[in-house]
């Protein structure tokens, strides 16, 4: 079962990657746009880190269902942990919508609400973070 962990933390960590930088992207993106630059490389960056980010997803989280049918469902504290994962697949989810609109070539959000964002996804990971590791109930 140490290898099941190893791996889902491993995965978890790839997924983080992908959700982290994503924005930065969509930032370059706007701020490119509205300066009349050529952002067709920031696209396929973007398509192509959302896809390895939503394969490191399926893979985290296949691993995470794998330990929690090994170890049990046990502990309010992976009740909380499950509800901040959902809310980081929500995040993943919009994460995809924001991708979609800029192959679309649409007007998104500013780069300020993109730098923002981009804090969003560490707000949700580190309750996780802290309930996995100290698991207060």
């Amino acid at each position: 079962m140490l290898w099941v962990k190893t791996f889902h933390i491993l995965f978890v960590m790839a997924w983080m990657a992908g959700l982290f930088y994503l924005p930065r992207i969509l930032v370059h993106y706007v701020e490119g746009k509205q300066a009349g630059e050529d952002v067709q490389r920031l696209i396929i960056m973007g398509q192509k880190l959302f896809r390895f980010s939503s394969v490191m997803a399926l893979l985290a989280l296949g691993l995470g269902t794998w330990l929690w049918l090994g170890f049990g469902f046990s502990g309010n504290w992976l009740v909380a942990k499950l509800g901040f994962v959902v809310l980081l697949l929500a995040y993943h989810g919009q994460s995809f919508r924001y991708i979609k609109q800029m192959a679309l070539g649409q007007t998104i959000r500013t780069s300020l609400f993109f730098r923002i964002y981009n804090e969003l996804a560490l707000l949700i990971v580190i309750p996780i973070l802290i309930l996995v590791v100290v698991k207060p109930f």
